[in-house]
């Protein structure tokens, strides 16, 4: 099942920064890597990511179960740029008909690839290490976002488990009705968009449900609400976000030097 709990260690020296600090820490280190095309830079931000990993408090090897999605989206990129590039540069390495494979097209794969995993770590490792309430509690209090919004997030988060529950469900009842797919991938797809729809539907009812249950309680009535916990943001956790900055322009200082930098407008 799907879980939104922090793992990492709770005493990790970063892992106890404030929320909204890690959650701006995350996207000013991801925007920077998003100005350039190159792989060097998205290397190098990955190689930072990851030499971060132990003053988070996180193993490598969860890491990599909270991120398995993106080596499908990786293998998605790679084939995609492989037989549709409109453009096909450098020296030709695979000739197969009409699937032509150069340097070029494998460069920018690369360099797509690498930047897709250096802009989504940050991203993971936050929620890894952070609380959903925390964030809610840290989003009102420290951010001034609106309280609807942030106990709608929490509440999202609470029932993202609850999908795949819903989703073995949904599968047992119409196996016990005999709607099954057997070895056909046509019935297979057909069987998985209508799961998805039913999964959607419902989850969009909960969320109406939710909505209203939230107006019936003032959530939008504006009026100033008190907090159980309090949430602080300290110097540390500006030294957090000012060092996020400093290493993506780091990264992007290498790029620049080394030659590779390629914008990604102009």
């Amino acid at each position: 099942m799907i879980s939104f709990e922090p793992v990492a260690a709770p005493d990790a020296p970063l892992a106890r920064r404030n929320p909204v600090a890690k959650l701006a820490a995350a996207l000013v280190f991801s925007f920077i890597l998003i100005a350039t095309l190159d792989p060097v830079a998205p290397a190098i931000a990955i190689a930072i990511e990851l030499a971060l990993l132990p003053l988070f408090g996180v193993r490598l090897r969860v890491l990599a179960r909270r991120a398995w999605p993106l080596l499908v989206g990786a293998v998605g990129v790679v084939v995609t740029l492989v037989l549709f590039a409109a453009e096909r540069s450098g020296r030709v390495l695979v000739e197969a008909g009409p699937v032509v494979v150069t340097s070029g097209v494998l460069l920018t794969a690369l360099g797509l690839v690498l930047r897709m995993f250096a802009v989504a770590l940050p991203g993971v490792i936050v929620f890894a290490t952070t609380d959903p309430t925390d964030l809610a509690d840290a989003l009102v209090q420290n951010a001034r976002a609106p309280a609807r919004f942030a106990i709608g997030a929490l509440a999202a988060f609470r029932l993202v488990p609850l999908l795949g529950q819903e989703w073995q469900m949904i599968s047992m009842a119409r196996r016990a009705r005999g709607v099954e797919a057997g070895r056909n991938p046509l019935a297979k797809l057909r069987l998985f968009a209508s799961t998805a729809f039913a999964l959607l539907v419902g989850a969009i009812r909960r969320g109406t449900r939710l909505a209203v249950a939230m107006d019936a309680r003032g959530f939008d009535a504006g009026i100033p609400r008190t907090v159980a916990r309090r949430q602080r943001f300290v110097a540390a956790d500006g030294l957090l976000i000012v060092g996020a900055a400093v290493l993506a322009g780091a990264a992007l200082t290498v790029s620049v030097l080394v030659g590779t930098f390629r914008p990604l407008i102009g």
